[in-house]
Formats: structure tokens, sequence, C-alpha cells
């Protein structure tokens, strides 16, 4: 998933939170996130979306694959840890 928080308010703490709640998670880059989750796509764009600004943007999508190239090795471990474990 990817979001855009936009001016004003720009709470990156509840969408943190609302991430954290639905499953395991790996954060890419500042506003990217691999989400592992067993819920439905709708289910959780809703549930980020819930506690974004109307003029915020989000994106969820479903992947069944990722190739990951040039990131540190610490950073494709997590990803893999979180890839293989279990859905929420």
């Amino acid at each position: 998933m990817a979001y855009d928080l936009m001016s004003p308010g720009q709470n990156y703490d509840a969408v943190r939170q609302a991430i954290d709640a639905l499953g395991p998670w790996y954060q890419f880059q500042f506003s990217l996130f691999y989400l592992k989750s067993d819920m439905s796509l709708q289910a959780v764009h809703d549930a980020i979306r819930r506690v974004m600004d109307p003029n915020d943007r989000l994106c969820v999508i479903a992947s069944t694959a990722a190739y990951v190239s040039t990131y540190p090795q610490p950073d494709i471990d997590e990803l893999n840890f979180v890839w293989f474990s279990p859905g929420s």
C-alpha cells in the first residue's frame, strides 16, 4: 500500500497505527508499506482510510510476488520475514 497525506492534517501516527493493527508489515519507504493480511483489499482500505483526512490519498494493492534488488540485505530479510509470516 502507498499513501500521501496532504496538508492540512498529515496524521502519520494514526495511519501507521491503523496499518500496525491489520497484520505484519514492512515499511519500504516513508509512505510505502507491504502488509500481510487475510483481510480483503476493501477492508484494509477502509480501516486505514478511517484515520485519514478527506484530501489524503491511499492505494492498496494485492501482491503475489516481488523482486527487490537494491535494498540492503537486512531490509530484504525483514521483508521476507513478513512475507512468510502468517497473516493476521
